[in-house]
């Protein structure tokens, strides 16, 4: 009994905690934050990634994935290669011939080098570029952030959930940056837009039994039981994969998740009413999305004197 009231002591001190920081950083940043020193700072945001998109439409999934990735910390650390003082996290298990559009960036930060040189950070140009690659839910970027000198690999394989993580580490891997479970399921609804790779998903249509019968047999045509098609591409979405909609959450409830870890998400526990809300309500999804995004990105951001402005993403200064 008393162990059991110590426990429920310290997850109430972590939660407050975690409040106490967020509202502080959210403080640190601003919606306004380059009125002055770089006006066009969004403008060129929007339109290197409007040109990145007109090019390949699947660019937009990938810079919000990149966003994800970067943000259990949000500092651009993932956009960092390699050193020979730290290996970066381009080589963790999470991003390894997985994460793309590192060249968008780069293409958008030197642009803004050009007009308004040592002023816009990396992760402020990731931050708004996920935002404008949405096509949905619309929320205003706080700004402000500083890049990272250095970054980890190590925490970027234990920080990013893994595609095979059952609902209870979900759950933990997100609590353990602030997020409720509810909010952990509104952000997976990302995933209604993108492609995974069939390495990722083989073991759920050959081997899982909460799988509807005919979409698993639809799939393995394009990924079969060998190692042949590790990298052949599947929707993570196959009913409007390039529609940022809540068809995600839909899918779920048929048995469609494409991922293990998305059809945790409604598998006869805790969170399956969270997915039905979405399933029925799309504008309920839209508004818990964007504040989640909102959320995310203001976890352990670099601001004041802290880090540096890069001249180039890939490299410190």
């Amino acid at each position: 009994m008393q162990g059991g009231m110590m426990n429920r002591v310290r997850q109430y001190l972590l939660c407050f905690s975690i409040l106490i920081l967020f509202s502080i950083t959210t403080a640190q940043l601003s919606t306004n934050y380059y009125a002055k020193s770089c006006p066009t700072a969004l403008f060129t945001i929007k339109t290197g990634l409007l040109k990145a998109l007109a090019k390949d439409r699947r660019m937009a999934p990938s810079i919000l994935r990149l966003h994800f990735h970067d943000c259990f910390g949000c500092d651009a650390s993932v956009l960092l290669d390699d050193t020979s003082s730290f290996t970066g996290e381009k080589t963790a298990s999470p991003n390894r011939n997985s994460l793309r559009g590192f060249d968008v960036i780069d293409s958008i930060k030197s642009q803004l080098e050009t007009s308004c040189p040592g002023v816009v950070s990396c992760a402020d140009i990731l931050a708004v570029a996920a935002r404008d690659s949405v096509g949905g839910p619309f929320w205003a970027a706080q700004l402000g952030r500083r890049d990272s000198t250095t970054a980890s690999i190590d925490s970027a394989n234990s920080d990013i959930p893994s595609p095979a993580m059952d609902l209870a580490d979900l759950i933990s891997a997100f609590s353990n940056k602030g997020f409720s479970s509810k909010e952990m399921v509104v952000l997976s609804g990302a995933h209604t837009i993108g492609q995974a790779r069939c390495t990722v998903f083989r073991r759920r249509i050959y081997n899982e039994s909460n799988i509807l019968d005919s979409f698993a047999t639809s799939l393995k045509s394009n990924c079969r039981s060998t190692d042949d098609d590790d990298e052949n591409l599947s929707p993570l979405d196959a009913f409007t994969p390039i529609s940022f909609d809540n068809a995600y959450f839909k899918n779920l409830i048929h048995n469609k998740g494409l991922l293990h870890s998305d059809q945790q998400l409604f598998s006869g526990a805790s969170t399956d009413s969270q997915v039905t809300t979405y399933g029925n309500n799309p504008p309920s999804f839209f508004a818990d999305f964007a504040a989640a995004m909102l959320k995310m990105g203001s976890i352990s951001p670099l601001t004041g004197s802290s880090g540096q402005i890069r001249n180039n993403c890939r490299s410190i200064n």
